[in-house]
C-alpha cells in the first residue's frame, strides 16, 4: 500500500514549482488531504482552477507566522516544507528578511510539527548550503541542522532533508533566463567560462523527495545523484538549437557569493554517507545513529574519497544536453 494513502500532507511554499509538481506526483498515491500553505493569494486561485481537484485545501499564510503555522498543521501527517527565499543576490540585499525566512521560518516549521504530533516533516535544502559562501547558502545549511537536530527533540516526529542542485524548470533555475536572452537579445551574459553545475529535471527529484518521506528514520539527507555541465557547453547548445547563432557571449566575472563548482557531498560527509544506484544518502552524527539504526544503509556506505561535486564528475556532452532541455521543453522554439 501507498505510504501516502489516506494521510493529510501539508506543502509549505505549495505553489511554487516545487509544490506544484509534487502535488502533481502525490495525488495518485491516493492522500486524504493535500494542504498548500503559501503566501500568494493569486497563486492559489490559479492552482486551485489548474488542479481542480476536491483534496486539495488552500492556505494563505507565511512560515514566518507560528500561530497561523500551528493552527495549518493540525491534523498533518506530513509535512513538505519548501517555502524559503532562493535567490542567491536578493539574499544578498535582504538579509534579515532571508533569515527570517529560511531560518527562522524552518524552526517555526519543526515547531508546529512536534505540537501536532506530525509523522514524518522533510526539509528541501541546495547544494549552496555545502561549505556555502553566500548567505542563501548558509541559511539552508543552518537549516539543514535544525532539521537534523530536531530529532533528539521529544515528540513522535522525524525530520530529515533532502539536499538537490538545479532542478530544470523551477523558479530560480538560470535555463530560463538564458532562453530569454538568446530570444531577446544580440548577447547573452556568461559569469564564467569554466564554471559547472548540477542540471536535472523536475521529474526524477520529486520521486527521490516522495521515497525520502516513505524511507526516513530520522536525520537522513537524501541527495539525488544529478548530472553535471559546464555552463558555457549549455549555453552553445542553446544558441545552437534556439537559432540565434549571431549572438556573443558576455562573460562578466563570477559575481559575489557563487563558486566555479558546486558540491552535492562534501568530502567531510563521505564517512556518513551511503551510496545507492540513482542517490546518496548521508547520515547523522553518533547523537542520532544511536537512536535510529540505519541498518537498510549501513551496508552501502560509499567507498568514494572525492567530494561528488559538479567539477569532478564526467560533464554531459552537447547532445546528452540537448536531450535534457528537450525533455524539459526548452527547445521548443527550434524549427
Amino acid at each position: 500500500m501507498s505510504y501516502f494513502k489516506n494521510k493529510t500532507i501539508l506543502i509549505t511554499g505549495g505553489t511554487g514549482s516545487w509544490g506544484r509538481e509534487l502535488t502533481r506526483r502525490l495525488l495518485p498515491e491516493n492522500p486524504k488531504q493535500i494542504r498548500i500553505y503559501s503566501r500568494g493569494e493569486h497563486a492559489q486561485v490559479e492552482m486551485t482552477r489548474s488542479f481542480n481537484d476536491q483534496r486539495l485545501d488552500f492556505y494563505v499564510g507565511d512560515v514566518r507566522d507560528q500561530e497561523r503555522l500551528v493552527e495549518t498543521t493540525r491534523g498533518v501527517d506530513i509535512v513538505f516544507h519548501l517555502a524559503a527565499l532562493k535567490h542567491v543576490p536578493v539574499c544578498e540585499r535582504h538579509i534579515w528578511e532571508a533569515i527570517q525566512t529560511n531560518i527562522v521560518g524552518t524552526k517555526a516549521v519543526v515547531e508546529a510539527a512536534l505540537l501536532n504530533n506530525v509523522d514524518k516533516a522533510i526539509y528541501v535544502s541546495s547544494d549552496k548550503a555545502v561549505e556555502p559562501i553566500n548567505l542563501y547558502g548558509q541559511t539552508k545549511a543552518i537549516s539543514e541542522k535544525i532539521f537534523v537536530a530536531a530529532n533528539s527533540l521529544p515528540g513522535k516526529t522525524r525530520f530529515a532533508c533532502l539536499r538537490a542542485g538545479n532542478v530544470i524548470g523551477t523558479r530560480g533555475s538560470v535555463i530560463p533566463l538564458f532562453a530569454k536572452q538568446i530570444q531577446e537579445s544580440d548577447r547573452i551574459t556568461v559569469t564564467d567560462k569554466n564554471m559547472t553545475r548540477f542540471f536535472q529535471l523536475v521529474q526524477p527529484v520529486i520521486g527521490l523527495l516522495v521515497e525520502a518521506a516513505a524511507q526516513a528514520e530520522g536525520g537522513e539527507i537524501f541527495v539525488p545523484k544529478m548530472p553535471a555541465a559546464k555552463i558555457e557547453t549549455l549555453v552553445r547548445v542553446m544558441i545552437s538549437k534556439l537559432k540565434n547563432k549571431k549572438i556573443k557571449i558576455e562573460y562578466s566575472g563570477i559575481r559575489p557569493g557563487e563558486k566555479i563548482d558546486e558540491v552535492l557531498v562534501s568530502r567531510t560527509e563521505l564517512s556518513r554517507t551511503a551510496e545507492l544506484p540513482d542517490y546518496f544518502v548521508i547520515l547523522p552524527y553518533d547523537f542520532l545513529t544511536k537512536k535510529y539504526n540505519f541498518s537498510r544503509h549501513r551496508k552501502h556506505m560509499t567507498k568514494r574519497t572525492q567530494e561528488y561535486g559538479s567539477g569532478n564528475i564526467a560533464h554531459l556532452g552537447t547532445e546528452e544536453i540537448e536531450n535534457l532541455l528537450n525533455k524539459a521543453g526548452y527547445l521548443s522554439y527550434s524549427s
